[in-house]
């Protein structure tokens, strides 16, 4: 990497580039082999965390088109397409998904394939693999595999570790067991398991430094401060439905409605009515601002057809008023949402 710009040291060369956004990299590889080497360089994203010039991008993985995933630049409202995951499970479904260290990572998951004739199901139910997608150098890596194969299961990030717990594993049995991934090490390593399971798949939310893994249908918590002291149950009765952290403020999609969900307490936000016929999609925050993107619209009594959705609808709730507006749909996802998080770069 010498010469970036004519007259300029490459250091400061480097945080000229460092403003440029994100979307545009593929367009200033073409200028120069220098060029390319910077913009493909650790110190080039580096250079954009000193000056501030990081950018939030939502990662987003569809049923159709297989194992594709896209970014969406909520500035620029545009949709940037990655390589289609590497995986040798077709249709991988039911995986965790997270980022951290400036990297998509997705985990574990089985397969949704099913074969047209006979209608039988993909025998691969759950695996341990695990996949990052590193922007900077825009492919796909395999890393060091989960200790247990599992799916639908709950997995968040806590302090740059990557924590899953719970789900089920290959032989379709649920499980309580819970490991951490330390990156830099490429490495997992059991931690303490969660005090009870359910015959239900389970998520993983993080609310003020704890993680918090949810079963569906049940009202209790299992609450995670750090790795030491293990895992405690709380009962909030918080409601069930999709859910979305939004500047650490738990937001509920249920009977129609968005509430704001603190502890026992909740509020009535605004209502969700347009979305009761529409499935599968996937709700999460975005600095003050709550995402419903894609799924699909379910027959009913007047249309029996099934329409898979590449629509994204976004609630703003950082304001006195809150409002619905649409964003621009995915150019290639649609249907129903298998994985959804955000990437800081």
């Amino acid at each position: 990497m010498s010469g970036l710009i004519e007259g300029l040291p490459d250091a400061v060369a480097l945080r000229c580039l460092a403003r440029v956004p994100f979307y545009l990299y593929p367009k200033l590889e073409i200028v120069s082999h220098s060029w390319r080497a910077a913009i493909r360089s650790p110190e080039l994203f580096r250079a954009r965390q000193e000056i501030g010039s990081t950018e939030e991008l939502l990662c987003v993985c569809a049923f159709d088109p297989e194992n594709l995933w896209q970014m969406y630049d909520p500035l620029r409202d545009l949709w940037i397409t990655l390589p289609v995951l590497p995986s040798k499970v077709r249709h991988l479904a039911h995986f965790g998904v997270v980022s951290t260290s400036g990297k998509l990572f997705v985990l574990g998951g089985g397969s949704e394939d099913v074969d047209p004739l006979t209608g039988d199901q993909d025998g691969s139910f759950a695996t341990n693999e695990v996949w990052s997608y590193d922007p900077v150098v825009r492919r796909w890596a395999q890393h060091a595999s989960m200790i247990l194969p599992r799916a639908m299961f709950a997995c968040c990030v806590l302090e740059g570790k990557i924590i899953v717990a719970g789900g089920f594993t290959s032989c379709r049995k649920s499980i309580s067991q819970a490991e951490m991934y330390d990156h830099e090490k490429d490495v997992w390593i059991p931690i303490p398991d969660l005090h009870c399971t359910h015959n239900s798949a389970c998520t993983g939310l993080v609310i003020g430094g704890k993680v918090h893994v949810l079963h569906k249908g049940l009202s209790k918590v299992q609450v995670l401060d750090n790795v030491c002291s293990g895992w405690t149950v709380e009962d909030y009765g918080w409601l069930q439905g999709p859910m979305a952290v939004v500047q650490g403020a738990l937001y509920v999609m249920s009977h129609g409605l968005i509430f704001k969900q603190e502890k026992e307490v909740r509020k009535v936000v605004t209502s969700s009515s347009e979305f009761r016929r529409r499935i599968g999609f996937a709700m999460t925050g975005v600095r003050d601002e709550i995402y419903v993107i894609g799924g699909v619209i379910g027959p009913d009594r007047f249309n029996w057809d099934i329409k898979s959705m590449s629509d994204v609808d976004i609630l703003t709730v950082g304001g006195d008023r809150p409002t619905w507006r649409q964003a621009a749909p995915m150019t290639m996802c649609r249907g129903t949402i298998f994985g959804c998080t955000q990437l800081r770069i």
